[in-house]
């Protein structure tokens, strides 16, 4: 038996953007975050602050556009990221998924912390302690996602194996079913950040958000 290999150690963030927003009216990439003040108005949107909140963890951060890549690409490369294209959004979300995972193995990782655009990213603490909890794991852990009042959530991170197994779907398949495959292979990590489990898809949650003190 050959002894088990050290966890990786080299990570890349991957941001899911390809998304239409239809129920929004406004690509959620481009939603001013975080909030304005009485001083100042936000220079950020959730796609540059889910830049940031992945950055400090990871080697590099990708963004998986659709036909909003024009509109995101500013953000994008202001932000010291890069931009790969789902060339058929329509597919879904999980082909955006899987678009973003190949270009990780691609660029030489072996594990992705991963997130949606269209919602406050989760602070930068959270992602560190998901990192960590990832890298002490058991071998057996292939992904490490995060939970708050029950509910799981982003940014997760997902080892080979896991990321793997996302690929070897068809690309109408979706990450919940594997996820539920693989139970004994995830750690669920409960965590204080109400942002891993908010879900923002209407003007009225986002209006909800920016009324929070």
């Amino acid at each position: 038996m050959f002894p088990n290999m050290s966890r990786a150690s080299s990570f890349a963030g991957v941001i899911l953007a390809a998304g239409e927003s239809s129920r929004m009216g406004r690509d959620k990439a481009l939603l001013a975050w975080p909030p304005a003040s009485e001083r100042s108005a936000s220079e950020g949107t959730f796609l540059s602050s889910a830049i940031r909140s992945l950055s400090a963890a990871t080697d590099f951060v990708v963004i998986v556009a659709g036909n909003n890549e024009a509109s995101l690409a500013p953000v994008v490369y202001a932000n010291g990221a890069f931009i790969v294209v789902n060339p058929d959004p329509s597919r879904g979300q999980f082909s955006s998924l899987q678009v973003g995972l190949r270009e990780v193995l691609n660029r030489g990782r072996d594990a992705a912390i991963i997130t949606l655009v269209d919602r406050p990213p989760a602070a930068m603490a959270t992602v560190q302690t998901l990192r960590e909890a990832f890298e002490a794991a058991e071998q057996k852990i292939w992904a490490v996602v995060p939970e708050y009042a029950q509910k799981h959530g982003h940014p997760y991170v997902a080892g080979r194996e896991m990321i793997e197994r996302f690929l070897r779907e068809p690309t109408s398949g979706n990450a919940r079913d594997v996820e539920h495959r693989c139970l004994d292979h995830i750690q669920y990590l409960p965590l204080s950040d109400p942002f891993v489990a908010l879900n923002i898809n209407t003007p009225e949650d986002y209006a909800a958000l920016l009324a929070q003190p």
